[in-house]
């Protein structure tokens, strides 16, 4: 198996192997705040493969239809409770998008401190 997938930890950016029969599923910004905080997105990136041997990765991504940019989004209203409050508000996906699309790919989440109550 060819490597590559990295994650940043701890001010590093460190080797996520792989192993044989896996699949990885890196939580995104938008389960993160579905999840209400309960799942983390991380700052992930692919190096590139400087192999002989072919490496097939596949991205799907949770985020809504493209042209709902003025669906509301935010956590989901059964997780959230007295005990349990709303860490983020309801936000636009527009707004996400705008942000996410405007910043340069440096491994870098988005940032989801501007959506936060």
């Amino acid at each position: 198996q060819i490597g590559g997938l990295q994650v940043f930890y701890e001010n590093q950016w460190i080797d996520v192997n792989p192993i044989s029969g896996g699949l990885v599923v890196n939580i995104g910004d938008f389960l993160q705040v579905i999840s209400n905080d309960k799942l983390k997105s991380v700052d992930h990136r692919v190096a590139a493969n400087v192999h002989a041997t072919s490496r097939v990765s596949v991205a799907c991504f949770f985020t809504g239809h493209p042209t709902e940019t003025q669906k509301p989004f935010g956590p989901i209203k059964e997780l959230i409770s007295e005990e349990n409050p709303p860490v983020y508000r309801e936000f636009l996906v527009g707004e996400y998008f705008s942000k996410f699309f405007s910043k340069e790919l440096e491994g870098k989440s988005a940032g989801l401190k501007q959506f936060e109550v």
